[in-house]
């Protein structure tokens, strides 16, 4: 029984580190394909490259915004992100919170 929860434990660990990695290296494709779609000021809006709607698609939404602080929100504007992700066909629910942005409803 004890080996049988070492090794759980054991994959759970490697569960976590691997979904870690997977949550930062949608942080760097999203830095390198929008950022310049994203960043402030709130106009213009931008319609996002081909790349960016492909990096759009395939992120891990919760987790890159269980990543968004106070202080990333003075760089990324939320409007543009919501823009994009809507250009991208992947809108952002009505009352998602990413930070301490929430989303409105869909214009």
């Amino acid at each position: 029984m004890v080996k049988l929860m070492c090794l759980c434990f054991i994959i759970l660990t490697i569960a976590v580190a691997v979904s870690a990695e997977k949550c930062e290296g949608d942080r760097q494709a999203m830095i390198k394909e929008c950022a310049k779609y994203q960043k402030w000021p709130a106009n213009p809006k931008l319609d996002p490259s081909d790349a960016c709607c492909t990096v759009w698609q395939k992120a891990n939404i919760p987790c890159l915004c269980a990543g968004v602080t106070k202080e990333k929100e003075k760089i990324w504007c939320m409007e543009k992100v919501a823009y994009v992700a809507n250009f991208c066909k992947k809108p952002f629910p009505h009352g998602y919170k990413c930070g301490s942005y929430t989303f409105p409803p869909l214009a």
